[in-house]
């Protein structure tokens, strides 16, 4: 291992791809650890959430080493590492968990008590979130190995469906998250607010649960094409401001059973001017009484680019009472995704779930990192997956 290189958030809308220290077997204070693996990263990918870091509207720090979506081949291990060997290729949990407090156990790993000193829960290389050094790189360290990573059963087929086992790391469970807690069982209707990769994750989850109607909500009439092409119903927001007429005429009624957000915290009214509410206000309009909203997406405590006054410290007008009055349920935080990701892999292998398909995922190297955030910035109907090796089929 040597020559280590990682994509590093510079400042607001700037990213490089620099030189970076070797991974060692140490926690973010600098503490020694032998419950580690080193990683050979197989693929790692761009998401949505750096997006919010790298356009400034978050505290992360300049020369911040990005990502958090990891799959890699295991290098090196510590001397606590049992169950894992050299040469294992693993599925990378976005969450940093340590598997033995009290959430862990009750499995809520998305709110580790002890990988973080600032909050509950952990996550590489984001902001607030523990201090972990980020994936987007050639190589990376992983702490809490046995419980944190899934090993695929067999090398060859883990290879040859790396671009759809690297969902595996955060969107797909994200999405599925989400589709579960918004109580999406068969024959219900589904409406997802966003259709980039996390909604797109969540219509796919939403049909493997048995939904009879998808629908997906955006202003980007080229993902709204790829939603529909790929098999949901595209629900184009800018050409009316009542959604739930918009709903009826795909459904003949102006409700649905489930609602997903996979917008957050950087929503858009139909006046085109940001609105951090506007797309949970739409869901508590649109779910039926007594619904389920399930909220995979990102919501921040500190937003220095909001633009309301109030959002800033994460404060929004929310119409809370409407959703009381309907009796819905509203599930918010971040996924546990070990919760998940072991079925999630056997509906891939097993060619239940094209995802990678499903959310466009396009395959580039590292030095094209810093487009790859551009062209996905700007509102791309893409996944960007970034080979650090060189070693995935384009």
């Amino acid at each position: 291992m040597s020559g280590n290189r990682g994509v590093v958030y510079v400042g607001p809308g700037k990213v490089e791809v620099r030189d970076i220290d070797d991974p060692k077997f140490e926690d973010p204070r600098g503490r020694k650890i032998e419950h580690a693996v080193i990683l050979k990263i197989l693929a790692t990918n761009i998401c949505g959430s750096d997006q919010h870091m790298v356009r400034g509207r978050t505290t992360a720090p300049e020369g911040l080493v990005l990502g958090h979506e990891i799959t890699g081949e295991v290098i090196e291990k510590g001397a606590d590492v049992e169950m894992l060997d050299v040469g294992d290729i693993v599925s990378v949990p976005f969450n940093v968990a340590c598997g033995r407090c009290r959430t862990c156990r009750n499995g809520d790993t998305g709110v580790c008590l002890t990988v973080n000193d600032g909050r509950a829960g952990g996550a590489y290389g984001y902001v607030d979130m523990g201090g972990w050094i980020g994936g987007q790189a050639r190589y990376v360290m992983i702490p809490y190995a046995d419980f944190n990573l899934l090993k695929f059963p067999d090398r060859d087929r883990a290879r040859a469906k790396i671009r759809d086992l690297t969902m595996l790391t955060d969107i797909l469970p994200t999405g599925f998250h989400g589709a579960v807690k918004a109580g999406v069982g068969v024959g219900s209707t589904v409406y997802v607010a966003g259709a980039g990769p996390v909604g797109l994750a969540a219509a796919a989850s939403a049909r493997i649960l048995g939904a009879a109607v998808v629908m997906i909500g955006d202003y980007n009439k080229d993902r709204l094409e790829h939603a529909r092409k790929v098999g949901f119903e595209p629900i184009d927001l800018g050409s009316h401001d009542r959604l739930g007429e918009l709903v009826a005429n795909v459904t003949g009624a102006p409700e649905v059973d489930s609602a997903i957000d996979a917008v957050g915290f950087e929503a858009v009214g139909h006046s085109g001017k940001e609105q951090p509410a506007a797309v949970l206000n739409q869901m508590m309009e649109i779910t039926r009484a007594a619904g389920s909203i399930g909220i995979p997406g990102l919501y921040v405590t500190e937003d220095p680019g909001a633009v309301e006054e109030s959002a800033k410290t994460g404060n929004l007008s929310l119409r809370l009472g409407l959703g009381w009055a309907k009796s819905q349920s509203l599930h918010t935080g971040q996924t546990p995704v070990i919760r998940y990701n072991r079925q999630l892999m056997n509906a891939i292998l097993y060619d239940r779930l094209p995802i990678a398909d499903i959310v466009n995922a396009q395959v580039i190297g590292l030095e094209e990192a810093p487009t790859g955030y551009e062209t996905f910035d700007r509102g791309a109907a893409v996944k960007f997956v970034i080979d650090p090796h060189d070693a995935i089929a384009r």
